[in-house]
């Protein structure tokens, strides 16, 4: 179009579309497009109407080629001066990030944009406005998530790594007449347990609660060699519960020479009840490995339980405790029926 880009031949257009075709970043693809648009006869607003953009960035890119040609199209940015998000200022914002504000000075104890442009000033020099920040963030990573709140082992780190090791050892040289679980309790709750979910901006999804809460518990048990899970349910977490599990197990492998169970300090499985049952007459094959107090990651039933949570409780819709618990009970089902044949190399 006169005025707005010089009469390019024919022979100059192909050269811009075999340049544009060539061409592997996005931005760039653009502003050849916008060039081939306007030499073709389009006016500017049908320009940016076509490929999405602004009338100003059209403009603005003809006035570049009117002035410098085929290399107007290309990103001048660099030309900018230093770049401010270089790997080290990154490595220092990832470690800034992992720590706390209060490490750092500040009253508040989570990060914004803002104070964390100010902490990187002081210890790098280098000062970005908080929208390039959002940009570094994601450069390294980062995302804004709910922290997991956890307890401190009171045990030594010496004697809380000798007791995990004893157990992976253990579990690790299983005989073949013998059998090891990872167990744990969980409670199901009729008030849904509200988790994140994808949702229309603007829009907030609502999840309608009972009110009343109830509640029932499992105590699970899964088998480490192939993972199948064994469960019993109950109105009550005590050392009822916890016993029945172990006859479940008892009933299910009856020539076992020892049933190892892994299992956390709760109180219910150190009670007298439980001592005395497990120490019967004739020998009970159950045997009772404690792991270190406050270490749920090192239970890998709870990964479980919280697979549990995720595809059925949470957000649920359930009207009743009697819908949920088949809820409960059709999934655990089908997560049995769906174990892989190599899930002991797979788990590992």
């Amino acid at each position: 179009m006169d005025g707005i880009l010089p009469k390019l031949t024919r022979r100059a257009k192909r050269k811009l579309e075999k340049s544009s075709r060539k061409c592997r970043d996005a931005a760039m693809r653009t502003r050849y497009l916008i060039i081939l648009d306007l030499a073709n006869g389009q006016t500017p607003t049908e320009t940016a109407r076509t490929l999405h953009v602004a009338r100003k960035t059209v403009y603005k890119v003809a006035a570049r080629f009117r002035q410098a040609g085929e290399a107007g199209l290309v990103d001048r940015r660099e030309e900018n001066g230093q770049r401010k998000l270089e790997e080290d200022y990154l490595g220092v914002l990832y470690g800034v990030v992992l720590s706390s504000p209060l490490e750092h000075g500040w009253r508040r104890p989570t990060w914004t944009r803002e104070m964390l442009v100010r902490t990187m000033q002081e210890k790098t020099g280098v000062r970005i406005h908080p929208s390039t920040m959002g940009r570094a963030l994601r450069r390294i990573g980062a995302r804004r998530g709910r922290p997991k709140p956890t307890v401190g082992c009171p045990w030594s780190k010496r004697a809380k790594s000798r007791r995990l090791r004893y157990i992976r050892r253990l579990l690790k040289d299983l005989a073949e007449d013998e059998v090891a679980y990872w167990e744990d309790e969980i409670d199901i709750h009729l008030n849904p347990k509200i988790g994140l979910d994808w949702m229309i901006r603007g829009q907030q999804k609502e999840v309608l609660t009972p009110g009343q809460n109830v509640k029932r518990y499992l105590a699970g048990a899964q088998n480490v060699r192939t993972g199948e899970l064994v469960w019993v349910e109950g109105d009550r977490k005590n050392a009822l519960l916890f016993l029945y599990l172990m006859d479940k197990l008892l009933a299910l492998h009856p020539k076992a020479k020892v049933i190892h169970v892994v299992l956390d300090n709760y109180s219910i499985h150190h009670t007298k009840q439980v001592q005395q049952v497990l120490a019967t007459p004739e020998g009970s094959p159950i045997r009772l490995h404690f792991l270190p107090p406050y270490c749920p990651d090192d239970n890998k039933i709870e990964r479980t339980w919280q697979d549990l949570h995720a595809n059925v409780t949470r957000n649920h819709c359930c009207p009743d405790i009697t819908t949920l618990m088949h809820e409960v009970r059709s999934y655990l089902r089908r997560r049995n029926g769906n174990l892989p044949k190599d899930y002991a190399q797979h788990a590992a």
